[in-house]
């Protein structure tokens, strides 16, 4: 059974930083293509973060190319993603996606 359990959310400053993990269950996250996504209230949720099955590549969109990094540790079996430089419009509930999959998601607010 797959399963993936996103932790490390919270309140953060402008301009700071929060590592967020996911880790996973019922399968090997080398061996597939994983994603973050958030959702921020209001809104749809929309994809922040990709890194491949293989070699690693790793794809953002405009809106935080720069300050968001995916990474893998496969001896976890966890991905992270390591926000930096943090903005008011960072503000959502992050969650860890592989293919029809979803977490339960993880809370990061900024402070002000």
């Amino acid at each position: 059974q797959v399963q993936l359990a996103e932790s490390g959310g919270g309140l953060v400053q402008p301009g700071g930083s929060l590592r967020l993990s996911c880790t996973a269950s019922g399968f090997t996250v080398s061996t597939y293509s994983m994603r973050w996504y958030r959702q921020a209230p209001g809104k749809e949720r929309e994809w922040v973060a990709a890194i491949g099955a293989t070699g690693d590549v790793a794809r953002y969109p405009d809106s935080v190319k720069g300050r968001f990094t995916i990474s893998r540790d496969n001896a976890k079996n966890t991905v992270y993603l390591q926000m930096d430089d943090q903005r008011p419009e960072d503000t959502a509930v992050y969650y860890c996606h592989r293919n029809t999959s979803w977490g339960q998601g993880t809370q990061v607010t900024g402070s002000t």
